[in-house]
């Protein structure tokens, strides 16, 4: 029976329409996770790149003429990840990477294109529990920096397969209740969250509407969603996913260098759409 696992793979299709607006986000991802076995007790290095393509599509008016610019963003990255168990069923985990996020409208690549990430994190799983019944607790922080939210961020999520129909999840970045259907077939309604940060190589100087200079540095979006979503297993870990739901907060922003707002593109809530191909173990 499925249950919660890792994702070694996964590509993927985010299409964000803006409400009482003609502006679109969308985005292309291809991610992985590549383990290599250090050990017999359970020691992994974990290798694990990623990019997206991020396209902004802003067709409201703002309060300079260079808005063309700002649509397309590329983000790059790769993480190095350490992990090992530990006593009572828990396992350790840090991981610490580098990557890049940028509209790349000048030549090259700039020294504030540039993104760093640092995580830790306990795993708890359940040992006693009965397949298909099973358990897990996840905790721990990541910072990334620079970021529109700059503060360590809280990892905490707890995972229960109750029933052989039916599990939950409880906490940050996603809170969920899925059905499985059978072995093939699950549906799932969830809750979380999705963000988007890049660089402006070429800041955008414009007056607000109270006359005050401002500087945009930056771009970005901070979504919280509610999502009910369809998965199919072509094997036991090979799967289409696809999401459908509407945001309960949403806000695309630029911001200065020490990520204060200086313009608020558009905020109402709108429907979204996320599919794609995972790869799980």
């Amino acid at each position: 029976m499925r249950c919660q696992g890792t994702n070694l793979a996964r590509i993927e299709y985010t299409y964000v329409p803006q409400a009482q607006s003609d502006n679109v986000y969308s985005r292309f991802r291809v991610s992985a996770n590549y383990p290599i076995k250090m050990d017999d007790k359970g020691t992994y290095l974990v290798i694990s790149p990623q990019y997206r393509f991020n396209n902004l599509q802003i067709k409201d008016a703002l309060l300079f003429n260079t808005q063309e610019e700002i649509n397309n963003f590329h983000t790059a990255g790769i993480e190095l990840g350490y992990t090992f168990k530990m006593k009572n069923n828990w396992r350790f985990g840090v991981k610490a990477g580098i990557g890049i996020s940028s509209n790349f409208e000048e030549s090259g690549v700039k020294s504030d294109d540039f993104r760093y990430t640092g995580s830790v994190y306990f795993v708890k799983s359940y040992k006693n529990k009965e397949a298909p019944k099973t358990a897990g607790l996840v905790i721990g922080l990541k910072y990334t920096t620079p970021a529109s939210l700059n503060f360590p961020l809280p990892i905490i999520n707890y995972f229960k397969r109750f029933h052989p129909s039916w599990s939950y999840s409880i906490g940050t970045p996603k809170t969920s209740i899925k059905y499985f259907f059978n072995e093939k077939n699950t549906l799932q309604a969830f809750v979380g969250l999705d963000r988007f940060y890049g660089n402006l190589q070429s800041n955008r100087v414009f007056t607000d509407a109270n006359g005050n200079n401002k500087i945009a540095e930056n771009a970005s979006m901070l979504t919280f969603l509610s999502s009910l979503g369809y998965e199919y297993y072509f094997t036991e870990h090979l799967l289409f996913y696809t999401y459908a739901g509407y945001t309960l907060s949403n806000e695309i922003r630029l911001r200065d260098k020490n990520q204060n707002d200086v313009l608020s593109i558009n905020n109402k809530n709108t429907f979204y759409l996320r599919s794609g191909i995972k790869l799980k173990i």
